[in-house]
């Protein structure tokens, strides 16, 4: 099936498809010819996997080959252009096999997080459509295996199971085929050279957490793919200062299911440069690497430099050249997180954007430092954002509006038709559910989310997901899950209770036991549980949110004003 017609895509209008055209921000570039290609021109580039269970040294060349065998195998199974195929897997050297050698292919990709629980994962698949699923077996708590096993049954377009096991020994069987890694690798002749697809096919559909109870499949074409590459790099060329050291490589902890994640997968493609993964963060490992490798960090939420910085391994003299630079993002970076960077010569620059306009805003290290700690940059080049009032009025500067934007990188849609709908206007202006202000210099600071999720260390997590299961535990009228500051993660969920009439209230450990039953990923379990025998509300009756979230600025130990004692 052309993966066009599978679903009903949002592309921009024709002048606006000629503007990025005359403007160099479009050509007839494909990831499917760039994959190939990529691999076979960086093939002696190190590619490497810290890891506690399945580590890897090797070549891009060596990643690529396996992605090339795996290729073959999907090929002899039938698999087309136009094909949905998924893979959840840790950052390891199956995953990046699994874009280096998939994509070539023609099909349409989608990497799934790894810490997504089968509730996720079963609602992916069975949207998308996939045929294939490319799996490991466990890793740290997920039993990937079982979770699949128990949601085969609604899955009636997925053919194929392809098992990367951590650990030798027999892979479990399902009721569909199952080949284990090494045995799909052997199974076909790799392909001679890339298929040739349409620049406006889609290429990746990114799931991500949103206001909706099941993640969002964001569409992103060959085009927008590429173009947020090419933003970037006509970003940072005006940034002209001087960095302390040239680090070989940026160690990648952003899992490759997120969009961050992949493209620094695609990054030795691009400018040869070697790609270092680690699989679950460890700062002692991260440490040592810089040390030995010279791999720096290249930022994420606060959370992983403060892991860095406050580890007893750390060493100014040795790791600071590794840690200067940074840009933050996926998370709120709290004034004295900037400080204590500042204080250490530590340059940091924040960025906006979202899976589904990946570069929106972004700061530079030469920029003013009032202007890169403590907002969230300017526009993009080839990007326009426009900020309104509720009735679609342009607002002032200075003014809070609600943020739309657009670009030549922006997604053409969700797979659910509904969503894309209300979230990209007829003149191609996606509604990106945040509010904020412009300031007279063109700085965007980012002052509320309209959408209802938590982002704790630079992952989303649905607020109506985990409302949705813990409204089933018995007693509970009402709950809302909403952001709490978190000194580490930024925000972690915080779940407000009415109970109904005379039922007794609970611990959290219950709360999370209920929520593991359900499936639900561990990292959306809340981490805070408040009691109120009435929530405060707006006159339609509508639970004001932004009333509770402003009332956990406290921190955890602090009763709300209106709390149950």
């Amino acid at each position: 099936m052309d993966s066009r017609s599978r679903w009903q895509l949002r592309y921009p209008s024709l002048d606006l498809a000629r503007h990025y055209k005359n403007s160099d921000w479009w050509n007839d570039d494909t990831l499917t010819e760039i994959a190939y290609r990529g691999v076979k021109d960086a093939s002696a580039v190190r590619c490497r996997v810290r890891s506690r269970v399945h580590p890897f040294v090797g070549t891009i060349g060596d990643v690529g080959d396996m992605g090339r065998r795996l290729a073959g195998a999907l090929v002899r199974h039938g698999i087309v252009p136009g094909d949905v195929v998924a893979f959840q897997l840790p950052n390891w050297a199956e995953a990046v096999a699994c874009f280096y050698g998939l994509l070539p292919l023609g099909v349409v990709l989608i990497p799934i997080v790894h810490i997504y629980g089968s509730k996720e994962v079963g609602h992916i698949l069975r949207q998308s459509g996939a045929r294939v699923l490319i799996t490991a077996d466990h890793f740290a708590r997920q039993d990937y295996v079982a979770n699949l096993e128990a949601g085969l049954p609604d899955l009636p377009d997925l053919e194929l199971v392809v098992v990367v096991p951590a650990e030798a020994g027999p892979i479990p069987q399902l009721a569909t085929t199952v080949l284990s890694w090494s045995q799909a690798l052997e199974l076909g002749d790799p392909p001679d050279r890339p298929i040739r697809v349409d620049p406006d096919t889609p290429a990746i559909v990114g799931y991500t957490s949103g206001t909706t109870a099941d993640p969002k499949g964001v569409i992103h074409t060959h085009r927008s793919f590429l173009a947020d590459r090419r933003t970037w790099a006509s970003f940072l060329a005006q940034d002209t200062s001087a960095a302390p050291v040239r680090p070989t490589a940026n160690i990648t902890r952003s899992p490759v299911g997120h969009i961050t994640g992949l493209s620094s997968v695609m990054s030795p493609l691009f400018g040869k440069t070697p790609l270092d993964l680690i699989d679950a963060w460890d700062p002692a490992t991260v440490l040592a690497a810089m040390a030995q490798d010279a791999v720096a960090l290249q930022g994420g939420p606060p959370f992983f430099l403060l892991s860095l910085l406050d580890h007893p391994d750390f060493d100014p003299q040795v790791h600071l050249p590794y840690v200067a630079r940074l840009t933050m993002g996926g998370a709120p970076v709290p004034a004295e997180v900037a400080r204590r960077a500042t204080e250490l010569g530590i340059s940091i620059v924040r960025a906006y954007g979202s899976t589904e306009h990946p570069s929106t805003t972004g700061s530079v290290h030469t920029d003013p430092m009032e202007k890169k700690n403590f907002t969230d940059g300017r526009i993009m080049p080839g990007s326009e954002i426009r900020l309104l009032d509720p009735d679609g009025h342009p607002v002032p500067v200075g003014q809070p509006g609600e943020i739309h934007s657009r670009g030549p990188e922006l997604f053409v849609g969700y797979v659910d038709p509904a969503l894309t709908a209300e979230a990209i206007d007829a003149d191609g202006w996606y509604d990106t559910g945040d509010t904020g202000y412009l300031d007279p210099e063109g700085y965007l600071t980012i002052t509320d989310r309209k959408k209802d999720i938590i982002i704790r260390g630079g992952e989303n997590i649905s607020a109506a997901e985990v409302e949705e299961l813990m409204a089933t535990i018995t007693g509970v009228a009402e709950v809302a899950v909403v952001a709490a500051p978190d000194a580490r993660y930024g925000e972690h969920g915080a779940a407000v209770i009415r109970l109904l009439p005379d039922a007794p209230t609970f611990v959290l450990e219950s709360v999370r036991s209920h929520l593991e039953t359900g499936g639900l990923a561990r990292q959306k379990w809340p981490e805070e549980l408040h009691f109120v025998d009435e929530f405060p509300r707006t006159a339609s009756g509508k639970i004001q949110k932004h009333v509770l979230r402003a009332s956990l600025q406290a921190g955890p130990g602090h009763p709300l004003p209106f709390e149950r004692t």
